[in-house]
């Protein structure tokens, strides 16, 4: 399974950059991640807990970063096992552009591969839980640098109306 697609993003390249290497960014980002501990150097940990249809697994495994060119791009691969379940893995490369508004435009191809009892459920529903793991992980990394979407009003509820602080405050830099 491939699939590609982009964010903009209301943060500078380097924020981007450095948040996509914060095991806590990593932590609040990945769905179902219940643990992720590590470096972008020596990799991370990772303990995930899923469920593909009537298959609900944890998965453990570990997370590394490669090809990393500073406020560019990185490789993100991952892998775990999630016992009777079968395994997971796969991986995003992903390209950091400036926007003329001073956001960061944030590419993404992504490709995953399952085996084991997962891989039994037919690939059309697997295709589609991919599809929504890395939607899911964009669009939380998009939400922890940015803040909680505002609402018609262009009110924030949780910040009294404005958008800021959400990635200080994950990891404790706010």
């Amino acid at each position: 399974m491939q699939m590609t697609g982009e964010r903009d993003i209301q943060a500078d390249v380097a924020t981007v950059y450095q948040a996509l290497l914060d095991a806590e960014v990593l932590k609040a980002c990945v769905p179902g991640a219940q643990e992720v501990v590590g470096t972008p150097e020596d990799g991370y940990t990772a303990t995930v807990v899923q469920k593909v249809g009537p298959v609900k697994a944890t998965f453990k495994g570990s997370v590394t970063m490669s090809d990393m060119i500073t406020n560019e791009s990185l490789t993100i691969a991952g892998e775990g096992k999630g016992g009777a379940a079968g395994f997971a893995k796969g991986g995003a490369q992903v390209r950091l552009t400036p926007t003329e508004a001073g956001g960061t435009l944030l590419s993404y191809d992504v490709e995953a591969k399952v085996g084991g009892k997962l891989a039994q459920l037919g690939s059309r529903l697997i295709d589609g839980f991919a599809k929504k793991m890395a939607d899911q992980f964009f669009g939380n990394f998009q939400e922890v640098l940015e803040g909680p979407a505002e609402d018609e009003a262009g009110n924030d509820p949780e910040e009294g109306g404005k958008k800021k602080g959400w990635l200080g405050k994950l990891t404790g830099r706010a």
